[in-house]
């Protein structure tokens, strides 16, 4: 019976282990944390967004970083295998707006449970508090595993599953990328993939707290516009979070590092015209003429943002409606549609959902997830120079590659 060992116990690498016991290997799972999937508890705000019902092109699409790489794990093991696996243990699912995936119960403990009862019907043995200080190697091929506590333990393979370097509570700091560098890979440099922005504006601690739905964020780098996205964003004391915010930030931290000036602007209002949103305030106005404008804005905007728009459009708020000039319209217009923010970083990667970065995809076989450099030797999830958007992608390229990784580690001799 071939043993393999499973090197981290998040999403790809307990999907990795599940694959290679159903094809009669013998697995252990190494874990350092206290349980495993602890990152997995915390995405989707503790709901798990386990993958997305979008058709196999655009799941690729949505995997930014090395997309093409998982064209075959994807094909192999898709978003529809992902969901018949957690019905066929018992954990019905539901699909939400934007075709995100998650279970009935939105916790994301039972999607971790329902893998773990997997892994204890298939007898995968989870070793919990282990830290691995390396992979041995002999004639470039895999031969077992040694401990930080130095417990050697004897592996046919080996499936380096340790995720990135974002949220170290989690467990996930970087350690599988020192681990395969040992061995001769290249580590393509780490960087937040999903993460908050910081912004260099001070009005935005009035307004922290704040949460906006179906607004368009545009991003600039030295005036030219390099990405656009819709939907919900976040204020925090810092700057700015959210989904689109999250989505935008690759982008974002791509420019900053080139030291381009970096600039977000939100149009609030991006289901009207300039005509058709100067029409909507002309009838506010008529309908408040006797009031101040800052008590006549509440049917437009949120009210923490009323202030911020009549300051950054250089009217006086406590002027009285019928006063107001058509071009203070016009500039309250031109704030609406493009509230402008001043980004000045990202958060630490630490903060960061996904982390860009990490083994180069030139030095793994994309069909099989082995090293092209050790035999027996495979790679699953973020340790991999792979990331996509928020919506349940990058968890679908860690079951898909964790499935390829296992399959192969148990079929391979």
């Amino acid at each position: 019976m071939k043993e393999i060992m499973v090197i981290g116990g998040g999403a790809a690498g307990l999907m990795a282990a599940i694959q290679a016991a159903e094809q009669g290997a013998k697995v252990t799972i190494l874990e350092k944390m206290k349980r495993v999937g602890k990152k997995m508890l915390i995405t989707g705000k503790g709901r798990c967004n386990i993958t997305n019902s979008a058709d196999i092109p655009t799941l690729i699409k949505n995997m930014t970083g090395n997309g093409q790489f998982l064209y075959s794990a994807i094909n192999n093991y898709s978003n529809t295998d992902v969901v018949e696996f957690f019905n066929g243990f018992g954990l019905p699912t539901k699909v939400e707006r934007g075709g995100r995936i998650f279970p009935e119960s939105d916790k994301a403990a039972d999607v971790v449970g329902t893998m773990v009862r997997a892994l204890h019907r298939l007898n995968v043995e989870i070793i919990t508090e282990q830290a691995v200080e390396k992979i041995n190697v002999e004639n470039k091929k895999v031969t077992g595993v040694t401990s930080m506590s130095g417990v050697f333990y004897n592996a046919d393979a080996v499936i380096l599953a340790t995720g990135g370097a974002s949220y170290p509570g989690t467990g996930s700091t970087g350690d599988g990328y020192a681990i395969a560098e040992q061995l001769g890979h290249s580590i393509v440099p780490i960087k937040p993939s999903l993460v908050p922005l910081e912004v260099e504006e001070d009005w935005i601690k009035d307004v922290q707290g704040l949460s906006l739905r179906n607004i368009c964020a545009s991003v600039y780098a030295d005036g030219a516009k390099v990405g656009e996205d819709f939907g919900e964003m976040l204020f925090t004391h810092f700057g700015i979070s959210g989904p689109i915010i999250l989505s935008l930030s690759k982008i974002v931290a791509e420019y900053l590092t080139k030291n381009k000036a970096v600039e977000l602007s939100i149009n609030l209002k991006p289901a009207l015209t300039l005509e058709v949103l100067d029409k909507r305030i002309q009838r506010d106005f008529e309908k408040f003429s006797r009031k101040q404008i800052k008590n006549s804005l509440n049917e437009l905007l949120p009210a923490k943002l009323i202030d911020v728009v009549i300051d950054l459009a250089y009217i006086d708020p406590d002027k009285s409606i019928n006063q107001i000039k058509k071009e203070e319209r016009t500039r309250l217009i031109e704030v609406i549609t493009g509230l402008k923010l001043t980004i000045t970083k990202t958060r630490p990667v630490e903060e960061a959902i996904v982390t860009a970065g990490g083994i180069h995809v030139k030095e793994i076989n994309p069909k099989t997830m082995e090293s092209k450099l050790i035999k027996d030797l495979y790679f699953a999830g973020e340790v991999i120079d792979i990331d996509g958007y928020t919506g349940g992608f990058n968890l679908q390229a860690a079951f898909s590659t964790g499935y390829i990784a296992g399959q192969y580690a148990a079929w391979n001799d």
